[in-house]
């Protein structure tokens, strides 16, 4: 995949790594500003929860301004991918959690054993 920035601020703010467009210097694509823009969260708040600059969000908001059909498309694909990715390891693990969850407590932890099943027990009630 292509390395080369596709923002041409005075600092290349977005490039294409091999995990999508990445904010320049971080690990934050802008699937993950994508998150929070679809959630309505302020740009102050984006930034506080991902940990950036206040330029680093500006010029990433710009960006998906700029191109926002492209970036879009480019979203929806990482989230079918993650659901799919998530259904195949909950499918994979179905049998191993059930096999777990049958097992009985280690000795000598059957007191914690039975207090953590009556916390479930509740959260269950109120769900």
């Amino acid at each position: 995949m292509d390395m080369a920035p596709v923002s041409n601020s005075k600092t290349a703010i977005v490039i294409r790594t091999e995990w999508g467009l990445t904010i320049a210097g971080t690990r934050i694509t802008l699937y993950d500003v994508m998150d929070y823009v679809t959630a309505q969260y302020p740009p102050k708040l984006i930034g506080d929860v991902l940990n950036l600059t206040k330029e680093q969000v500006s010029a990433a908001l710009s960006y998906i301004e700029d191109n926002r059909s492209q970036v879009e498309a480019e979203y929806e694909t990482i989230l079918q991918e993650e659901q799919e990715n998530r259904q195949y390891w909950e499918e994979r693990n179905r049998e191993h959690f059930a096999r777990i969850a049958t097992m009985p407590p280690k000795p000598g932890r059957e007191a914690l054993w039975a207090k953590l099943q009556e916390q479930k027990a509740r959260h269950a009630e109120k769900a």
